[in-house]
């Protein structure tokens, strides 16, 4: 099939490539021309075939809803806008009835894989109605890992993104405790070889996990975190999960207190901020802080 898709950029690029491979037509737009197939979102839109298919992969907020004001002039009835970035959910039931008006279909879709995911496949959560999902199945199945899981239609709109902002909940959490664990055992008198240790745990643990694979990784690179600062970001959707523990009345303590762990690094040169820090940029490319 064909798709148009908009922003570039360490996922989105990489998401071209992997479709692409398996054997769709993919048109790139960005707003940096040395990355883009085309010139502008509507040289986007007359260049696809219709119904069209656009993917929108540009940061949630301003720029996700400018993006959404302009292809709703640009496309038609029997068209579909995907929108894979990391959107709160309520934006989504905001587009999907801006875009309905105009009959033009909606689906949002939580992505995870990181900068790993042009190799390994991308985890993919999507919530909209049976019939659009299905007009975008190809793409999913060209993102997906191999093998029978890593993609689920969540349900309705607003789905896609709701389940993985509950997954990025639970991966703060767990890098936390991987975090703390290390400062720990960085501190013990006893233990020699901290890194050894976290690759130990690699095989026959109940905490082996890709995660932790990270973490090894990160400490083999610097096997102290000397180079880093403790500082980490939280992108929001840590933030958007505790916010609907609340109102939900749903007990969240691990996740809110991992959240709460990460303002310390606005603080101080946290330790096991600097792990979460080398795990981000392990798994997502985001980016560090070099200690000054």
């Amino acid at each position: 099939m064909e798709l148009g898709l908009v922003g570039l950029g360490k996922m989105g690029g990489n998401m071209r490539e992997r479709i692409r491979r398996a054997g769709h037509t993919v048109i790139g737009y960005d707003r940096n021309p040395d990355l883009a197939d085309v010139q502008s979102l509507e040289e986007l839109v007359g260049r696809l075939k219709g119904p069209r298919v656009v993917w929108v992969m540009v940061p949630a907020g301003a720029a996700t809803q400018a993006t959404i004001d302009e292809l709703s002039e640009l496309l038609e009835p029997g068209d579909i806008v995907v929108d894979g970035g990391n959107s709160r959910w309520t934006d989504d039931e905001k587009h999907a009835v801006q875009l309905g008006i105009k009959d033009i279909g909606f689906v949002d879709c939580g992505v995870s894989g990181g900068v790993w995911g042009l190799e390994n496949g991308y985890a993919l959560m999507y919530g909209g109605s049976e019939e659009n999902v299905a007009k975008v199945r190809p793409v999913f199945d060209a993102l997906k890992p191999e093998g029978e899981f890593g993609s689920v239609h969540a349900g309705k709109v607003g789905a896609g993104h709701f389940a993985k902002m509950v997954h990025n909940g639970i991966e703060y959490a767990m890098m936390q405790a991987f975090a703390e664990g290390w400062e720990l055992l960085e501190k013990a008198d006893s233990v020699t070889d901290v890194r050894e240790v976290f690759r130990s745990w690699q095989e026959g643990t109940v905490i082996r996990s890709w995660l932790l694979d990270l973490a090894v990784n990160a400490l083999d690179e610097d096997e102290h975190l000397e180079q880093l600062r403790g500082w980490a970001a939280d992108s929001g959707e840590g933030r958007w999960t505790v916010e609907a523990a609340i109102d939900n009345a749903v007990p969240l303590p691990a996740i809110t207190a991992s959240l709460f762990a990460r303002f310390s690094s606005r603080q101080d040169d946290s330790p096991q901020m600097k792990m979460i820090a080398a795990l981000r940029n392990q798994f997502g490319g985001h980016a560090v802080e070099a200690k000054k």
